[in-house]
């Protein structure tokens, strides 16, 4: 028994192992490439691309030019698509003048007198810690930052602060600095044949100085604070720009350009954390999930074997007339429950969310929603979620009928406008507060009308076409006939009391995903990418899986007890992981982000609770399925008099 024990669990690390390689190459092999980038001769034009100024601490966007920047003689946007503008980007072109591979020192962009507004909001900026963030050959510019702890790693930061606070010393009053020159440099990767070269780097350090000139301002005038003609260049802020009101600002900038090798074009900007912590916490996860779900598959297939066994034994004794266990409600097991149209809706619902969840995951893993194609992952999951209106509304409409519904205009109804209108009227309260922000993630009206479109157009149809082809099918029987009386259901022991039972099923759920959950907020809340969705998939399915045993396994000693209202129990019981995933993201809130603004924080809490009621319905519906599937395939195991 020990020995195949011992072989069953090496076979089992080995699959493990197999899958973990399987979605590590996935993710690396389509993922880190990116989109093809542009061929560049030498002295060609780069065009340099300015996108919206970022903040951790408020998570409120703003447009680049919204503050006093130098700007072109004409500002043009770039078009955004769906996902773009929902994430608040704003991508024009910038002042900034690039030739491949030709070098330059210390260009003046332009001088600006700040006033009192002006400085006013360079402050305000420069104390939320907003970040610049600039775009070449699509490429997001990162600054590299020193690990520290005497390491020699450097950490890349996406975008550079706007400026800095400090004092002088001597002094401790606060001060705010400005950083008013740019080091760029650009890294490319040289084709020896045909001696052209591609971009596979953008990184920038600012710095603050105070730039000095003799005589009068001009067009030609040379800077003594930084000259190439007498190799004075910027390399320090011990001479720092000061943001007052009447203060003169010199913007100035570098360019310098280092061959690099193509392979690495990504990986400045997904290798932003310590990955091995990441891996660790993942397999650990992994492993403790996949231990639990078999140890539970096996106690549930040798109960219910024995069970099984035994009640078709009773047939032939004379104990026959005395059933006991999940045999005695054999007579209410399908009765229908209360608020059946309703459970149909959240049922219709979550499979629209699981079937949204599971194609976007599988188009990422394979890398067709690349970290360079900025908001196509929002773009593919609201487009997936009003196509898979169809589903939901053959999903509601088939248990509907098996509930012995005959409306399926009303269910369909419901299907395509209840869950849609609860997060469209949170949107909409969040989008408010934003405008009044004058912040630009303030969702314009033109997008506002496609959203619309995108639901009146296409889901709402796409619902009732579902709903009348699921309501055309024949009823599905159930395997047992239900008494006419209902069977009055004996007192609970404390444990399986309904509250307490739902609350203890959500725990391993969540415990499925609250690691890979703390690096999603993080990518989300704190400006990083998130690329790993192989290993991301995985905890899906691990998740689906758990949520699919705990349910059963729940819904089996409900039974037992002789309780036979399962059908609510058996959604809210993998649904309640949803209140344990909006605690953890209080929990996150308190600890790892910085948020002191009260609309910042409302907006981190809608948003988190749009994703926990999108969470509620997905790990509701795999229960209740699971569920579903067992009640059905034990009652019709046994025989029925």
């Amino acid at each position: 028994m020990d020995m195949e024990l011992r072989r069953i669990s090496e076979t089992s690390r080995s699959a493990i192992v197999l899958i973990l390689l399987l979605c590590v190459h996935v993710a690396h092999s389509f993922y880190l490439p990116g989109v093809a980038p542009q061929d560049f001769e030498k002295g060609d034009e780069l065009k340099v691309k300015v996108n919206k100024l970022t903040s951790i601490k408020t998570q409120l966007p703003y447009s680049y030019y919204s503050l006093p920047f130098c700007q072109p003689k004409k500002i043009v946007d770039s078009t955004e698509n769906l996902g773009e503008v929902l994430r608040g980007d704003r991508i024009e072109n910038a002042p900034y003048s690039f030739k491949m591979r030709e070098a330059q020192m210390c260009n003046v962009l332009c001088r600006v007198t700040l006033d009192e507004k002006t400085a006013k909001a360079f402050k305000e900026k420069i104390d939320d810690e907003y970040r610049v963030n600039m775009i070449l050959d699509n490429l997001p510019l990162v600054n590299p930052v020193d690990r520290g702890l005497g390491s020699p790693d450097v950490v890349y930061q996406i975008g550079y602060h706007v400026g800095l606070k400090g004092q002088y010393a001597g002094s401790k009053e606060q001060k705010f600095f400005m950083h008013n020159h740019l080091a760029f440099t650009v890294r490319y990767h040289r084709d020896v044949q045909t001696d052209s070269a591609r971009i596979v780097g953008f990184e920038v350090k600012p710095y603050s100085i105070k730039h000095e000139y003799d005589g009068k301002w001009s067009e030609k005038t040379r800077l003594t604070t930084c000259d190439p003609h007498t190799k004075r260049l910027v390399v320090s802020s011990l001479t720092p720009q000061e943001v007052e009101p009447k203060k003169e600002i010199i913007f100035t900038y570098d360019v310098d350009f280092q061959a690099m090798k193509w392979a690495s074009r990504w990986d400045a900007y997904l290798l932003m954390n310590d990955n091995q912590i990441h891996w660790f916490s993942i397999v650990n996860s992994l492993m403790i999930v996949l231990f639990l779900s078999g140890m539970v598959a096996m106690i549930m297939l040798r109960t219910l074997y024995r069970d099984i066994s035994r009640y078709n034994e009773l047939e032939t004794q004379e104990e026959a007339q005395e059933e006991t266990g999940w045999k005695l409600v054999h007579g209410d097991v399908f009765r229908i429950p209360t608020n059946s149209d309703l459970l149909c809706v959240y049922v219709g619902t979550g499979v629209q969310c699981l079937g949204m969840v599971f194609v976007t995951m599988i188009f990422a893993m394979l890398g067709f929603l690349s970290p360079s194609n900025r908001g196509g992952l929002m773009t593919a999951m609201l487009l997936l979620w009003v196509f898979m209106g169809l589903f939901a509304g053959y999903a509601s409409s088939r248990l509907y009928k098996m509930f012995k519904g005959t409306e399926w205009k009303r269910i369909a109804f419901r299907t395509a406008f209840l869950f849609p209108a609860v997060v469209s009227a949170i949107f909409f309260v969040l989008n408010a507060l934003i405008w009044g922000q004058k912040s630009s993630g303030a969702v314009p009206f033109g997008t506002m009308f496609a959203l619309i479109f995108l639901w009146f157009g296409i889901s709402v149809p796409l619902v009732f076409v579902g709903a009348y082809l699921g309501f055309k099918k024949p009823a599905v029987d159930d395997p047992v006939k239900t008494n006419k009386i209902p069977r009055q259901i004996p007192e609970q022991a404390w444990y399986m009391n309904p509250v307490f039972s739902i609350l203890i099923g959500g725990i391993l759920p969540f415990g499925a995903v609250f690691i890979e959950l703390f690096f999603i907020l993080t990518s989300i809340w704190l400006n990083q990418f998130y690329y790993i969705f192989g290993f991301l998939f995985l905890v899906f399915v691990i998740l689906i899986v758990t949520c699919a045993e705990i349910t059963v396994v729940l819904c089996y000693f409900q039974l037992c007890s002789e309780d036979y209202l399962w059908w609510w129990r058996s959604y809210l019981t993998s649904g309640s992981s949803a209140l344990y995933l909006f605690l953890y993201a209080a929990f996150y809130f308190h600890t790892k982000l910085q948020i002191t603004k009260l609309v910042s924080a409302m907006l981190y809490f809608g948003y988190m609770l749009i994703a926990s009621c999108a969470f509620f319905v997905l790990t509701g519906t795999i229960g209740f399925y699971a569920c579903l599937w067992f009640t059905r395939l034990i009652y019709s195991s046994v025989k029925i008099d």
